[in-house]
């Protein structure tokens, strides 16, 4: 069976927007050049909204390297329809697992904090944020390392605040029953 493939229909084929931050352009030269939040870990179907993306701010990205161990399949090529050109994608297991580099042959190299696509939205907004501030000294691994026991943190304060108020928390009369938290006296209008 042979399939042929539509021009016309490839070019139809709605890109999701790359989900990044990118380092304001200063003398501050950092670790990292800012963050990229994929929508799911199929390199082929989010890097063309990656490259288109950056084509405009960094011009043409040539090459990508990732580590396969965050990435099921590494395919060596992509297409960026949009921008009419091949991706070509390589591989080290020595590369921060974390990290994306990506090179430009007329501009030069950056590397992106990658953030996995699981990650809840107000743990990707921090990362995406830290990530882009320039001059920072922070990998990839460290600010990774970091969100974890930031969220950590925020997790158990939520827990210890939902037991407080299961338990009762500030609403309690100082007889021991639960009371609304409508249900405290106002000044002035309590008994005689």
């Amino acid at each position: 069976m042979t399939t042929t493939l539509d021009p016309a229909a490839q070019s139809a084929v709605v890109l999701r927007p790359a989900r990044l931050s990118l380092t304001p352009k200063t003398a501050l030269a950092g670790r990292l050049d800012g963050a990229w939040w994929p929508h799911s870990r199929d390199l082929e179907a989010e890097l063309p909204a990656l490259a288109a993306a950056l084509d405009e701010t960094w011009g043409r990205i040539t090459r990508v390297l990732v580590n396969p161990s965050r990435w099921p399949v590494v395919p060596r090529t992509v297409t960026v329809a949009v921008a009419g050109h091949l991706l070509h994608v390589g591989w080290f297991t020595e590369q921060d697992p974390d990290k994306l580099i990506l090179l430009s042959y007329t501009v030069g190299r950056w590397d992106l904090l990658v953030i996995p696509p699981e990650t809840e939205p107000a743990a990707a907004a921090r990362l995406l944020a830290a990530a882009a501030i320039p001059g920072s000294v922070l990998a990839a691994d460290a600010l990774m390392a970091n969100e974890t026991v930031i969220g950590r943190s925020i997790r158990e304060a939520l827990r210890r605040e939902a037991t407080w108020e299961d338990e009762g928390g500030a609403c309690m009369s100082p007889y021991g029953n639960p009371m609304g938290r409508t249900a405290l006296p106002l000044p002035g209008h309590g008994r005689r």
